[in-house]
């Protein structure tokens, strides 16, 4: 089941409770799987974008 949460001003507290509540809520494989994907997409980008070191 998919939460969405709703709110009718910007609320930083609910949002990180909202975000802590559904990572609790995962299993450990689980949240290493969202780990690694999130591995692969931040180094598709950096690939994208030629991760430019500065001059």
């Amino acid at each position: 089941m998919t939460r969405v949460l709703k709110l009718s001003r910007h609320n930083s507290r609910k949002e990180i409770q909202f975000e802590l509540d559904y990572l609790k809520g995962l299993s450990t494989r689980e949240r290493f799987e969202m780990m690694f994907r999130k591995t692969k997409e931040m180094l598709s980008l950096l690939k994208k974008h030629e991760n430019r070191k500065t001059t």
